[in-house]
């Protein structure tokens, strides 16, 4: 699951927007999870969503559009693991579309435990961050407990003996793009978004 519905108030534009050179980040986080063996993907837009689907190429997922993003993630997770209505489906990936520094090894090592009742998280520098693996057992827990911009948090804290923690300094760079800054290290830009988006 990539959730890419914010509205990026300090970066000048939806997270989804965010290009790398003329790709947009969206379809690099699409070819991450898909070369780290996902084998479904959904992306959850919100800010400027008509836009998103006009510039990146999201054919190879499952697209939910959250109305409530302006919310929070919280309203973005719900709407994600609402769309995950095959029962085959044992566990999911979160991750979030503003970490450009993000690696297929480093989504392989969370998803290596794909089971039920797992929740993993990525750490780096011994803090948690994404990816992170709720296991289906988890998801109606996390799916009432998920709130305004700390997503999964409050379930994450009730259940904290629970997680697996799977260091990716090594393989990956944690950072979310928050700031113009991290976007002009990263080379990332924002288009202009057209009124009425």
């Amino acid at each position: 699951m990539i959730i890419a519905a914010g509205g990026g108030r300090r970066i000048g534009g939806p997270e989804a927007l965010l290009h790398q050179g003329e790709k947009p980040l969206v379809n690099q986080m699409i070819d991450t999870m898909t070369e780290a063996g996902c084998e479904r993907i959904v992306v959850v837009l919100g800010a400027a969503a008509d836009q998103v689907r006009e510039t990146a190429d999201l054919t190879r997922a499952t697209v939910v559009v959250n109305r409530a993003w302006g919310t929070g993630v919280g309203s973005s997770i719900r709407a994600g693991l609402s769309a995950l209505d095959d029962e085959g489906i044992e566990a999911v990936v979160v991750v979030p579309v503003d970490m450009p520094g993000l690696t297929t090894a480093a989504v392989r090592r969370v998803a290596a435990l794909p089971y039920p009742d797992v929740l993993v998280c990525a750490t780096y520098a011994g803090l948690r961050g994404y990816p992170m693996l709720f296991g289906r057992r988890h998801w109606s827990g996390i799916a009432t407990l998920a709130s305004a911009d700390v997503g999964a948090r409050p379930y994450l804290l009730a259940h904290k003996d629970q997680i697996v923690d799977i260091a990716c300094d090594s393989v990956a760079d944690g950072s979310r793009v928050d700031s113009p800054e991290l976007m002009a290290l990263y080379g990332l830009t924002v288009p202009p978004q057209r009124v009425g988006v």
